[in-house]
């Protein structure tokens, strides 16, 4: 798909997977969803270095209540509220940081997630422009929804790229490296940086170490999704986007107080 055509299939496949995720006390409570600029909900630091096509955007502030979604160690170290997250979004689009935080653990413990969409399949270097200290210690992982040898006990048959054909676009399906074999529609790519920290002797490399994998893991399945929901959402205008947002909003604070535990489970 475009740049274009990710920008609304994105935030259409981000509402719709947060309701999969809310139910019985646990999942997404949206707080703002509201345009930001330069004196309205500033960002923290500015954006890829101050570039200033990414001075304007969406912010979005979510709690997440993961109670019940992170592991049984983790659960016994920390009160219930320890388990209520921040995360605080600044959504230029085609570039996005996420910052998620903790209450409990104050400057103890955050994730950042920055990302960059690119139409075509040109492999951009440091993408995010870290200086060369900071760049030899990022590992580079490639990610292809096409691939499901890895989704164990996420996969969907209703969520798989290597059987769906969209009906409206008439793309898929995805086979492993698919843009190597035949594939002629629009490609784009996602370049996203996941930083993060837990400073908890003792625990820090396991814990940062299971957030990287599940990044990793969310970021298979979402994409998945994504391109899967295709004919749901490809057509829409940006209007439509928010206005399905503001329907979203209010079902998951239905959901999450009456509704019963649903979604996935973090693993170790």
């Amino acid at each position: 798909m475009t740049v274009e055509e990710y920008q609304v299939g994105q935030l259409y496949s981000v509402a719709e997977a947060s309701k999969g995720e809310t139910g019985g006390g646990d999942g997404v409570q949206i707080l703002v969803n509201e345009p930001f600029d330069q004196t309205t909900y500033k960002p923290d630091r500015p954006l890829l270095k101050g570039d200033p096509r990414f001075s304007t955007g969406q912010y979005t502030h979510k709690y997440y209540h993961l109670a019940h979604k992170v592991p049984g160690f983790v659960r016994v170290i920390a009160p219930e509220s320890a388990f209520v997250f921040n995360e605080y979004a600044w959504n230029a689009y085609p570039y996005c940081r996420t910052v998620i935080t903790n209450n409990y653990m104050m400057e103890k413990f955050s994730v950042t997630i920055e990302s960059l969409h690119v139409d075509s399949l040109v492999n951009i270097e440091n993408a995010h422009q870290l200086s060369p200290e900071k760049w030899a210690e990022v590992e580079v992982i490639y990610i292809d929804i096409g691939d499901i040898s890895q989704a164990d006990k996420d996969y969907n048959p209703n969520e798989d790229p290597t059987t769906f054909r969209s009906e409206k676009t008439g793309r898929g399906p995805l086979k492993p490296k698919w843009w190597e074999n035949g594939y002629k529609g629009p490609i784009m790519c996602a370049y996203k940086l996941v930083s993060c920290e837990f400073k908890m002797w003792g625990m820090q490399g396991r814990i940062e170490k299971m957030i990287q994998r599940q990044e990793r893991r969310l970021f298979a399945n979402f994409h998945r999704q994504v391109f899967c929901w295709m004919d749901k959402w490809h057509g829409w205008t940006m209007e439509d986007v928010r206005i399905h947002e503001e329907q979203t909003k209010k079902e998951l604070e239905e959901q999450r107080i009456q509704g019963s535990l649903r979604g996935h489970v973090t693993e170790e």
